[in-house]
């Protein structure tokens, strides 16, 4: 791609983005109540519409009312309430010539039973991560083992999800598959240990991602759009490579590219750090072996990388770098000098101070 993309407008199904440039789904804690967000959080997003962001993602939305909660206050769309706190959002944004996306997940392993309706955890295999949970500084629990009734009841989770999205009048839905998440616990022999159809193989631990997809899309209008987000890196663990070669990654691409989503995101800790010991980064390693169209994040944080990372992406999604600056697409589009933010520069996420 030329290097003056960034600004120009994508078409996919029947929606033009007005430009490359999205706010990355971020999972929060951000609900006081009701699994309803702060009216500050639900603001934010807005605003970063008018700013000029095409995609606008929700955050991370728990799929259930049983396992699927991680952290404590997090955001659910599967009550009435929930949906009306968020279609004058999706109006408001969609009012500014924006998209807006729904990011929906299960947490998987994790997580720890006090904050799960049900008191349970739950994973494809009963297996801890290695770190303790920063969150209560003891180690994670080991999951129950999820049996053929809880696989169908997580996935109808998905399922009543995705129909409140759709209620909500989201352009698109993103299954999220990364970050040492429930579906990434299944994708990666890493928490995968199972010995029947949903283990062992490739296409066996692709199952579960394969179901999901299957029942959401059954009920997602063909007008709106579908997404899969993936990564090699988890919240738990994070030194350790999810999928196990180039080749393993590179078969679930392929495996994602004839199920009937419109898009694959890629999630990585720097765009451009290359990846399963070759000279080449994740973006790149996946354009190889897919025609879909490509989302990539991962320390974008001026024109110059933004740029850089659409040479093998088609939108560029930006986190903590959009989440702190109001005006970072102004910024880019002028090409002023920013700065790459840490992590703990961005915690204001996850506290209850107003976001700017």
């Amino acid at each position: 791609m030329s290097d003056n993309i960034l600004f120009t407008p994508f078409q996919l199904k029947r929606l033009t983005f007005k430009n490359r440039i999205g706010v990355a789904p971020m999972t929060r804690m951000s609900s006081p109540g009701e699994s309803i967000p702060r009216q500050d959080v639900l603001d934010f997003l807005i605003t970063r519409a008018k700013n000029g962001a095409a995609i606008v993602y929700t955050e991370a939305i728990i799929t259930d009312y049983e396992s699927a909660q991680g952290y404590p206050g997090q955001a659910r769309m599967l009550t009435q309430r929930q949906i009306d706190a968020w279609q004058p959002v999706v109006k408001a944004i969609q009012h500014e010539g924006s998209v807006a996306i729904l990011q929906m997940f299960h947490c998987g392993r994790m997580s720890w039973p006090e904050i799960n309706p049900a008191n349970r955890v739950i994973a494809p295999s009963p297996i801890t991560p290695k770190q303790n949970n920063p969150l209560t500084q003891e180690p994670y629990p080991v999951p129950d083992e999820m049996t053929e009734f809880d696989i169908k009841h997580v996935i109808n989770g998905f399922v009543e999800t995705a129909k409140g999205a759709v209620e909500a009048g989201f352009d698109g839905i993103e299954i999220h598959g990364a970050h040492g998440y429930l579906i990434n616990n299944f994708l990666s022999s890493y928490s995968n240990q199972r010995t029947d159809s949903y283990g062992g193989s490739v296409e066996n631990r692709f199952r579960f991602a394969h179901e999901v997809i299957q029942a959401v899309h059954k009920v997602v209008p063909e007008d709106r759009l579908l997404a899969f987000r993936i990564s090699n890196w988890g919240v738990a663990d994070m030194e350790v490579s999810l999928f196990e070669s180039k080749a393993e990654y590179q078969a679930i691409i392929k495996m994602l590219s004839k199920e009937p989503i419109d898009v694959i995101s890629v999630s990585t800790y720097g765009y451009k750090d290359k990846a399963f010991g070759t000279d080449q980064n994740m973006a790149e390693i996946t354009r190889e072996v897919t025609d879909l169209p490509l989302m990539i994040c991962g320390q974008i944080y001026d024109r110059a990388s933004a740029e850089d990372a659409l040479k093998s992406a088609d939108i560029a999604l930006s986190g903590k770098s959009i989440l702190l600056n109001p005006n970072w697409v102004e910024d880019i589009r002028a090409g002023k000098q920013l700065p790459l933010y840490k992590s703990e520069e961005a915690n204001i996420a996850y506290t209850d101070e107003p976001l700017p």
